[in-house]
């Protein structure tokens, strides 16, 4: 079952989330609630995290970073905060089991994974046993009409409750900020939008904000990190997954081994040639919309 602000959406059946965009997802898209959450997000002030600031606020706090396609469940008594950023096409979810805390967060880059990707985020904060109830918000995907933008219609979000199994799985949206929502990237007003696409969640209070990394705090194996989200593409073994680099039982990062076809080494060695403006047109779904270091980073890894 679908809840915002209380309230069961009309139209929950998943056999038609897949014909169009479902009365869930206009219902979603235009509730009032909704939109006011987005609106309120927007307003928020940003945190900034940087291991370099330690007169900040949050720089005692444990932070669990995640990086494109890979996901992390987090016990709120052993991690206090966290976070992904670098979004524009993709998707941030983050679902939370109401009655312990336990917080999975994804970085969505592809629709071949929202499947697999959304039962290895269940796995952990849901026990299949009990009953649940699913705090759940939505972040990213611009409305834009690049054919490189894929989630026009993220109907997995009324999914949640099907890939669960369990009619008694309760699903409240509390944010839902993507597809129309979000304005085309080349519109005025939409790079107003941007700071919501970089976002931290506290696990004790649940509590969403806008947040900004740098490389200090985009960590740890900030490099080996990034090489796999790229090894990912073609490895078989990934097929249809998130990346795990967080392990909940024992509180430890993992980053499983991974390496470059030749193709990809091709590729690599080839965009050291290219110019930056190259770079960023041939590399990114939306260039207009990247931050200023976009381009250092993929430089830093090929």
């Amino acid at each position: 079952m679908i809840f915002v602000d209380g309230h069961q959406l009309s139209s929950t059946d998943p056999q038609k989330q897949r014909q169009g965009i479902s009365d869930a997802l206009e219902a979603l898209m235009e509730h009032p609630a909704l939109l006011s959450s987005a609106e309120a997000l927007k307003g928020k002030q940003e945190m900034k995290f940087s291991s370099l600031q330690t007169h900040s606020n949050h720089c005692h706090d444990r932070l669990v970073y995640v990086f494109q396609r890979e996901f992390a469940t987090v016990d709120p008594s052993l991690a206090d905060l966290v976070g992904t950023d670098e979004a524009t096409t993709c998707l941030g979810l983050i679902i939370r089991n109401r009655r312990t805390g336990m917080t999975s967060v994804a970085h969505l880059d592809s629709p071949k994974i929202v499947d697999i990707g959304i039962s290895q985020m269940l796995s952990l904060v849901v026990d299949r046993n009990c009953e649940a109830d699913l705090d759940v918000h939505v972040l990213g995907g611009f409305d834009d009409i690049s054919d490189k933008v894929w989630l026009k219609n993220p109907y997995f979000v009324v999914d949640i409750p099907e890939n669960h199994q369990r009619a008694h799985t309760e699903v409240d949206i509390f944010t839902f900020v993507c597809s129309k929502l979000m304005p085309p990237l080349g519109l005025k007003g939409a790079l107003n939008w941007m700071a919501i696409l970089c976002l931290c969640f506290e696990t004790s209070t649940g509590t969403l904000v806008p947040a900004c990394f740098d490389d200090s705090t985009r960590c740890p194996d900030e490099i080996v990190r990034r090489i796999r989200v790229v090894a990912s593409n073609e490895d078989s073994t990934w097929d249809g997954k998130l990346l795990g680099t967080y392990d909940t039982r024992t509180d430890c990062f993992v980053v499983a081994p991974c390496s470059w076809t030749l193709w990809q080494v091709h590729v690599a060695l080839t965009l050291r040639h290219r110019s930056n403006e190259e770079i960023l047109l041939e590399c990114s779904t939306s260039p207009s919309a990247e931050a200023p270091d976009f381009v250092d980073n993929l430089r830093r890894y090929t």
